[in-house]
C-alpha cells in the first residue's frame, strides 16, 4: 500500500481514538500507552514482524494484541483500540496512529514537538536542560522524544517540524570527507 494511503488511514484512526479519549477524559492515559507502544515498536524486531503480518489470521492478531495489552496494564480503551485495528487488519498502521495521535496532542495543548537523535543515552539533566533551550527558542512548551541512535558517533540531530539541526559527528566528517576529496 503506497504511504500517502497509509498516512490517510492512520491519520483517520488517530482522529477516532483522540476524540474518544477525548469524551472518556483519557488523553493522557492513552498517550502514555502510545508512547509505551512506539517504545516497543522501535525496541521489538517481533512486534514490528507481528505488526506486518500478512500470515496471521484477524483472530490471531486480536488474541496476540489482547495479552500485549493485558501485560503491559493498558486502559481498556487502548486496549480495544488494538483489537480494532487487528480485527480491520491495521495493525500496520500503528506507528502513524500513534505518531498522529501524540501529534494532534500536543497541538491541543499548544506544543512544539521535537525529535531528538543522540549518540548515547541522555541523562534526565541533559534532557530538561535541552528542552528548557528549544522552549526558549520556539517559545510556549515543548515536548522532547529522545532516541538513541550509536551510528552518529557523536552529538545529536534535533529536528521541530520542517526544521532540522544537526550536530552529529557522523556529519561532521561526513563534510571533511567532502572538502578533502574537493581539494585533490
Amino acid at each position: 500500500m503506497p504511504s500517502e494511503t497509509i498516512g490517510v488511514i492512520a491519520e483517520r484512526y488517530a482522529t477516532a481514538l483522540f476524540e474518544l479519549a477525548e469524551s472518556q477524559g483519557a488523553l493522557d492515559q492513552v498517550a502514555g500507552d502510545l508512547k509505551v507502544l512506539k517504545a516497543m515498536i522501535r525496541d521489538s524486531a517481533d512486534f514490528r514482524r507481528l505488526l506486518d503480518s500478512p500470515v496471521l489470521t484477524r483472530a490471531e492478531m486480536g488474541k496476540a494484541v489482547a495479552a500485549l495489552a493485558e501485560a503491559a496494564k493498558f486502559a481498556k480503551l487502548t486496549a480495544n483500540f488494538l483489537g480494532l485495528l487487528a480485527k480491520n487488519r491495521r495493525l500496520f498502521t500503528l506507528a502513524g496512529v500513534i505518531d498522529a495521535y501524540l501529534g494532534r496532542l500536543a497541538a491541543k495543548r499548544g506544543e512544539v514537538s521535537a525529535q531528538v537523535a543522540s549518540a548515547v543515552p541522555l541523562s534526565q539533566a541533559q534532557q530538561d536542560a535541552l528542552a528548557s533551550t528549544l522552549k526558549s527558542a520556539f517559545g510556549g512548551n515543548v515536548a522532547v522524544d529522545v532516541i538513541v541512535d550509536p551510528a552518529l558517533l557523536g552529538g545529536m540531530v534535533v529536528k521541530v517540524g520542517s526544521r532540522m539541526v544537526d550536530s552529529s559527528l557522523k556529519t561532521k566528517l561526513q563534510h571533511l570527507k567532502l572538502a578533502m576529496k574537493g581539494v585533490g
